[in-house]
């Protein structure tokens, strides 16, 4: 056996041990702690729409037909809707614009329907409130209130109610500003006449404090007053990147949903279903995989069994893929799966088949199988772009119109296919090498073993 094969060997022993461990239905998920640092991660198979039941729900801008929507202000609203379905507690959300008017929600596993279509309306509300000395961290949850009298100096508990001083109706504009030395981005921001009066008395009066911005009763950025600002305009600076400061711009903006919406269409999926399709998708798995491996173990003998070990090996990584990036499964895409199982017997089938012509020719088992894997390579390349390449246009006419379903089987299509290139060429391969070389002339005097 050649020393490359040898650590190839171990490699794709680490590699199936690790991805049967991930793959595990019972897998109770990463808990590492290195140092100060604890890595804390569930591993679940993450379930669409139409496999764990839910609500999809299709909003349209409430606008006059002959009105043209801002693309902008549409891509706002999506972002908005898409941190209220977080809030929600929804796994694995969809939301996606559909053409230049509407937007497709797909919560999976939703129990409040009502609430969620009622959240999902909401204009939302921006405020900038006073939090004294203490500079809350984005995402901390706040209870806020109108006037009232301003926070004392000491720092407040957890149940204290923070004073609004201006909302998101004084605003007038936000913009990503860079500073000329250093370059570093920053927020500049303008009220309205009454909100500049407001702004200015407020920060002439709390110079060194801070004053937090809050969408949704949710803290976007705490900034702190280091100056009077009479003018109404104000800019935020701090260890911001590029995207992070377009993110609170945008939010800053559109505070309040920009565009009023209408629910156009609402569909209850029932668990049930979900269920019934699992159990019969996986039946329908099963029975394929076995019609699969025992026509190999058939017809290629000795190679078929080395084959059917990398397939076996090709599910487990691909399933571990899964729930590792993690991909929502929904009916179409366990139907990529499926089909990328065939990509991955397609392959062994091209490579077998020209090994066979060429032990048929006289060449000796190592030459066959290097002539075998070489010579089928680029027909295993050639129609593996083939796959990705429509994979693409799968996703794009999927995000483009809102098909998530069609999205689905484009994503697991093209993970699958990707790791058979991997099964079929590193695994199969070294399984074959190290199989004819502890063989020997043995094969030789036992043809059928080969399939010949």
């Amino acid at each position: 056996m050649r020393q490359q094969d040898g650590r190839l060997l171990i490699l794709i022993v680490i590699i199936a041990a690790f991805s049967a461990w991930v793959s595990w239905p019972n897998n109770p998920g990463i808990n590492v702690r290195i140092g100060e640092f604890l890595v804390e991660r569930n591993i679940d198979v993450q379930l669409g729409l139409d496999l764990q039941g839910g609500m999809q729900v299709l909003l349209e801008a409430d606008v006059p037909e002959d009105e043209e929507v801002d693309p902008a202000a549409m891509e706002a609203v999506r972002g908005i809707i898409e941190n209220r379905v977080d809030g929600l507690g929804v796994a694995e959300p969809v939301v996606q614009a559909v053409g230049a008017r509407r937007v497709v929600v797909e919560m999976p596993g939703i129990q409040d329907p009502e609430r969620a279509i009622e959240t999902l309306k909401e204009t939302g509300l921006l405020e900038f409130i006073d939090t004294g000395t203490v500079a809350l961290p984005a995402g901390t949850v706040v209870q806020t209130t109108m006037g009232g009298p301003a926070l004392g100096q000491e720092p407040p508990d957890s149940d204290a109610v923070y004073r609004t001083v201006l909302t998101g109706r004084n605003l007038r504009g936000a913009a990503v500003n860079f500073d000329p030395g250093t370059g570093a981005p920053s927020i500049a921001f303008e009220f309205d006449s009454e909100g500049g009066a407001i702004f200015g008395a407020h920060t002439a009066a709390n110079v060194g404090r801070y004053m937090s911005i809050v969408l949704d009763k949710v803290i976007i950025s705490s900034p702190q007053i280091t100056t009077a600002i009479p003018e109404g305009r104000g800019q935020i600076s701090g260890n911001f990147g590029l995207e992070e400061a377009r993110s609170i711009v945008l939010q800053l903006r559109y505070g309040a949903l920009p565009i009023p919406l209408r629910v156009l269409d609402t569909r209850a999926v029932g668990p049930t279903l979900g269920a019934e399709s699992v159990e019969k998708s996986t039946r329908a798995g099963f029975i394929g995989l076995i019609v699969v491996l025992t026509f190999m173990l058939v017809y290629y003998r000795l190679p078929g069994l080395l084959a059917c070990i990398a397939l076996i090996i090709y599910a487990l990584i691909t399933l571990a893929t899964y729930k590792l990036i993690p991909v929502t499964l929904t009916l179409p895409g366990i139907a990529g799966f499926l089909l990328s199982v065939g990509m991955a017997v397609d392959a062994n089938i091209l490579i077998f088949e020209r090994m066979r012509e060429e032990l048929r020719q006289g060449r000796t088992l190592q030459r066959s199988v290097e002539y075998g894997f070489r010579r089928a390579w680029s027909s295993i390349l050639d129609s593996n772009i083939s796959v990705w390449i429509t994979c693409v246009i799968l996703w794009w006419f999927g995000n483009s119109f809102g098909a998530s379903m069609v999205k689905g089987f484009a994503v697991t299509l093209a993970l699958g296919v990707a790791t058979s290139m991997f099964t079929a060429i590193t695994v199969t391969r070294t399984f074959v090498h190290i199989a004819f070389d502890l063989a020997g002339d043995r094969l030789r005097e036992r043809r059928w073993l080969l399939g010949i």
